[in-house]
């Protein structure tokens, strides 16, 4: 079995948020990056359980970036990937992203593709049912956990108010969200292996972008707290009824 698993690099979450060019790029000076966490602990972690279960089945990865997302990269096959391929471009506009990874599904011949179910910096949550649509394959998302028997897989999923179980034949597309998987961290052994597996760098195919970046905002600051003693009833009722509301 092939899974491609889909790597987003994502700022850590305190990095401290600032914009550029007149608030139309982030400010990436200072800035850590991580593998996006709904990728590496839930959607690679689920293909490595998979692997250790099957040890014929392989795992790569894909991203969609430019050269400093690699150190991202290596620290997935170090997690537990068996080769990546990154995509030598750099784009926030999802429809151009999930073109350049269903190109490379298409190319590979995968029979699962992973993705996380969102990113943490843009919380799109489109990039999955976009590739899965360009696959012209079933798509399922949001899901917990994820069972296969064969080339029947069994995938529960968050719904409004509860769960849904669901069964579907490979090939097919899945975004991961929380309890799909536990997080791991890569040992030396495979710190060390990762050096030495292939990472492939491809060019893009041509395919349009629908979005631009018109400006980013960042949320009104937070009002300071008005106390108000517990016998001043009145007092309660009217910072209620004219300055809670227009928060």
């Amino acid at each position: 079995m092939k899974i491609l698993v889909c790597i987003s690099k994502t700022p850590d979450t305190t990095a401290k948020i600032a914009f550029t060019d007149n608030n139309t790029k982030f400010d990436v000076n200072g800035v850590q990056w991580i593998i996006n966490p709904y990728d590496e602990w839930y959607s690679l972690v689920r293909a490595i359980e998979l692997k250790e279960a099957d040890a014929s089945t392989l795992i790569h990865l894909v991203t969609v970036g430019a050269a400093d997302a690699e150190p991202i990269i290596r620290k997935a096959l170090a997690l537990g990937g068996d080769e990546a391929i990154r995509v030598n471009t750099d784009s926030h506009d999802s429809f151009y992203i999930a073109a350049q990874i269903a190109e490379v599904a298409r190319q590979g011949g995968y029979d699962l593709v992973f993705t996380g179910k969102e990113t943490i910096d843009y919380n799109g949550s489109s990039i999955g049912g976009m590739v899965a649509e360009l696959l012209d394959l079933p798509y399922i998302s949001l899901a917990t956990k994820f069972e296969l028997a064969g080339t029947t897989a069994t995938v529960t999923r968050e719904i409004e108010g509860g769960e849904e179980v669901n069964e579907v034949a490979l090939p097919f597309v899945l975004s991961a969200t929380k309890g799909m998987a536990e997080a791991r961290i890569p040992n030396m052994r495979g710190i060390m292996a990762a050096r030495t597996k292939p990472l492939k760098v491809q060019e893009p195919v041509a395919v349009d972008a629908l979005t631009s970046v018109s400006g980013f905002g960042l949320p009104p600051a937070k009002a300071g707290v008005k106390l108000v003693d517990a016998e001043n009833v009145e007092e309660l009722v009217r910072l209620l009824h004219e300055e809670a509301k227009s928060i």
